[in-house]
């Protein structure tokens, strides 16, 4: 399956063999590394992860997009369906380049939108959207895109600090 998602300055398509060096310069970014897991140290492991990547897109388990802008990778977003294909989880990351400029909170909606769809993508009927509760950036793209802040979460993984989850359901404003 090949899903491309565009809007009049923003395209988001599975990940390519040929965005390997892309990916790996924007994800030796240090304040990337700080609210992530991704650990794309070079080429070589950039290819490895794309390959994670497209084994997602295979399995349903991981629906991975290269979020282009102007032409060029700026960053991430993925989408994780839940077992049932009922909801799904929503992550994202731009890169240093991109910071600012409004992408992330572009490709979420893009996303969403997609996600929500029932005639040309999955039709899940809610999306969540979890971060690290100290990061207000991500914290501004979910509320811009219309995902309400429903609870605070407990230290998980690799950060050890609370998580922020925000949901939206199908049919809600995209906008608060």
């Amino acid at each position: 399956m090949s899903v491309v998602l565009q809007s009049d300055d923003l395209t988001l398509r599975p990940w390519e063999p040929g965005d390997a060096d892309a990916l790996a310069g924007l994800t030796g970014d240090e304040e990337l590394r700080r609210w992530t897991s991704h650990r794309v140290d070079g080429p070589e492991d950039a290819a490895r992860w794309i390959a994670v990547q497209e084994a997602g897109w295979t399995s349903g388990e991981r629906l991975g997009f290269a979020a282009l802008a102007a032409g060029r990778v700026a960053g991430h977003v993925v989408l994780r369906p839940s077992g049932d294909r009922t909801c799904g989880e929503i992550g994202y990351w731009t890169g240093a380049p991109a910071r600012g400029l409004g992408v992330a909170s572009r490709a979420v909606e893009l996303l969403t939108d997609w996600a929500f769809d029932t005639e040309t993508g999955p039709g899940l009927s809610r999306l969540e959207l979890i971060h690290n509760a100290g990061n207000p950036a991500s914290c501004r793209v979910a509320q811009k895109t219309g995902y309400a802040l429903e609870g605070i979460l407990p230290p998980r993984g690799a950060h050890e600090a609370e998580g922020h989850l925000h949901a939206r359901e199908r049919g809600a404003a995209p906008r608060s």
